[in-house]
């Protein structure tokens, strides 16, 4: 058996799951509007985790996006306040159907919202720890957002606090997770650009994040509703990695991925833990975001 079979049987023993889904997996490509059947999967799949016994923790974009929805705002010509007005309206109308269809499989569902000062602030992270360990203890699956409302920065920023793939590396790492499985339109690392190089090969597994691999990154996405290519992701990957968490990029097309991930099945590239201590990762974060 191979390091990549031996590695991927061991992820269904993980404990505490972070998931983050892109805007990009929750629309439907033509519309841009909420595809309600891809949520209830979404839902479904989370919750059968919950019921195996798994800490499970969403971090879900898509609040700008519902927002745009329901208020008839264009992306292409909106402003930041604008952007604000509908992560207002869009978190909201979010959160409802989260917590109806949640409620649906007989599980209950509560919102974080986050910035950067949540994981650099000392006292700001231990709040948040706690709160997190108290939602675990209740049995309530943590919903996570960045708090677009408030926060410009989150909205336009290329930091490393600047999108959701960022975001929940950072939750991962601040809870101690032992898997991140971050789904978007992107089904996985390749050496190049499988889209205009043919020869491109895919990569199963990643050991070790050096600078050669971060070079792979591509700062575009072939999506008009998300905003993280793979440059974002390998930084993540970085990030979680750092905090001991094993990291997954795969596709988000169908969300039934996730129990066949669980499964150890081939699928997306899996990154490996590389932990470094606390001060360690917050002094990287630091540095990434100056």
């Amino acid at each position: 058996m191979g390091i990549s079979a031996e590695v991927r049987k061991k992820l269904k023993d993980k404990k505490r799951i972070v998931i983050k889904i892109g805007s990009s997996s929750l629309a439907h490509r033509e519309t841009q509007r909420l595809d309600l059947i891809k949520v209830e999967v979404l839902i479904r799949e989370i919750c059968d985790l919950v019921n195996m016994g798994k800490e499970v923790v969403l971090v879900s974009s898509g609040a700008i996006m519902v927002g745009r929805g329901t208020l008839g705002i264009s992306k292409k010509d909106e402003t930041i306040a604008q952007k604000q007005a509908c992560a207002a309206v869009g978190q909201a109308k979010l959160m409802m159907i989260y917590q109806k269809i949640f409620s649906e499989y007989n599980h209950v569902c509560g919102q974080i919202l986050m910035t950067k000062h949540t994981m650099l602030d000392t006292l700001n992270r231990y709040n948040t720890v706690n709160c997190f360990r108290e939602m675990f203890k209740a049995g309530v699956i943590p919903v996570v957002n960045e708090n677009d409302t408030i926060a410009t920065y989150e909205i336009d920023s290329l930091s490393v606090f600047g999108d959701n793939d960022h975001l929940s590396a950072v939750v991962a790492a601040m809870i101690h997770a032992d898997l991140l499985i971050l789904l978007s339109d992107i089904d996985g690392l390749y050496t190049d650009d499988p889209h205009t190089n043919p020869n491109a090969k895919f990569i199963d597994v990643v050991d070790r994040i050096d600078d050669n691999l971060m070079h792979m990154g591509k700062s575009t996405t072939g999506s008009n509703a998300g905003t993280g290519g793979m440059a974002t992701k390998l930084s993540a990957a970085r990030v979680a990695t750092m905090g001991g968490c094993d990291m997954i990029i795969a596709s988000g097309e169908d969300f039934h991925i996730i129990h066949e991930i669980i499964r150890g099945e081939q699928i997306g590239t899996l990154f490996l833990a590389d932990p470094k201590d606390e001060f360690y990762l917050l002094d990287y974060l630091e540095q990434m975001d100056t």
